[in-house]
């Protein structure tokens, strides 16, 4: 299997259990998950799948020297999104920590089709499913890189700055770090321009609030059930038009225009979690933390950290 990767380039793939990983049903239905979570006919631009993103981390992983279980991991790692991505958090709850995928993915990884193909390759059900514990260049806690979040950042940057940030990554002591100062520096405040300008910002957090109105109302209504989360946003998109219902079709609709900005403000604040990096990087085989060298990177963190923490102010029609 070849497969192009925008960033990464061709990659050939000879692993059998990567291979029919990739061709199985769960996988393939990422194909139908917006990776932004609000699907494109309704988000300010355009934007890849969770398939992508997958098969993404896989690739990184693959060229930071990862085992072939940490790879099935990355490529595994958002089989369990439901429709929608993180936009089910602020249905079931709240948008500041975005953890219900993360939650159930056990239970996706223990699916018969996914557990049978691990089985057959004799690959651990348990430590895929945990990957969190087993898998440092896959999954990181904040501030630190990893193969997950370094991966769905640079299918936003710009292709010049994404292909020579990931050119300079390294693995040293076994964690993903910079080659130098620079490209750490790189990194980092493009990092947290797309969380400034976009993760974080009034658009996305305005559809994010939006949808999952229309969407909390669709499950009062018995328009959707929680089980069509399992399913793709098409599916539940449609379902949602087919109801006819007039304030749903009207909010659908809203959610079309490019821009919300001018749509009354009301005096509910939602928030977004933070998302940001403060990465390692090596200076003559010395690891240093891109914060304590840099004193301007770390006020224009907290400075974003201050700004994402007065949250957004919603139009009336999300609150």
């Amino acid at each position: 299997m070849i497969i192009s990767d925008k960033i990464y380039g061709k990659t050939k793939i000879t692993s059998p259990v990567l291979i029919d990983l990739i061709k199985s049903k769960p996988m393939q239905r990422l194909k139908k998950i917006a990776q932004h979570g609000v699907p494109n006919d309704y988000y300010h631009f355009k934007g890849g799948n969770r398939f992508e993103h997958c098969l993404g981390v896989m690739f990184l992983l693959r060229k930071l020297g990862a085992s072939e279980e940490e790879q099935v991991a990355g490529l595994l790692h958002d089989v369990s999104h439901t429709a929608f991505s993180h936009v089910i958090d602020w249905v079931v709850g709240t948008g500041k920590t975005e953890d219900y995928q993360d939650k159930h993915h056990e239970e996706i990884i223990k699916s018969p089709e996914i557990s049978k193909i691990l089985k057959q390759y004799r690959i651990s059900v348990q430590r895929i499913a945990s990957y969190h514990h087993y898998f440092p260049l896959l999954e990181k806690d904040v501030p630190h890189l990893c193969a997950d979040r370094i991966d769905y950042s640079l299918r936003e940057f710009s292709l010049t700055i994404a292909k020579r940030c990931f050119q300079m990554l390294t693995v040293h002591d076994g964690q993903v770090v910079f080659k130098n100062r620079k490209s750490a520096l790189t990194f980092s405040q493009n990092y947290l321009k797309r969380q400034m300008v976009h993760w974080g910002g009034y658009e996305a957090v305005v559809r994010y609030a939006i949808l999952a109105k229309i969407l909390k109302k669709g499950l009062r209504n018995k328009v959707i059930s929680m089980q069509d989360f399992l399913k793709e946003d098409a599916y539940i998109i449609n379902k949602l038009i087919g109801s006819k219902d007039e304030e749903t079709l009207e909010m659908l609709n809203i959610l079309k225009k490019k821009s919300l900005k001018n749509l009354p403000k009301g005096r509910v604040v939602a928030h977004k979690k933070f998302r940001y990096v403060d990465p390692l990087f090596l200076k003559n085989g010395v690891l240093f933390r891109l914060s304590n060298v840099n004193k301007e990177f770390k006020k224009e963190l907290e400075a974003a950290r201050k700004e994402n923490n007065q949250g957004i102010r919603l139009p009336i029609l999300a609150g």
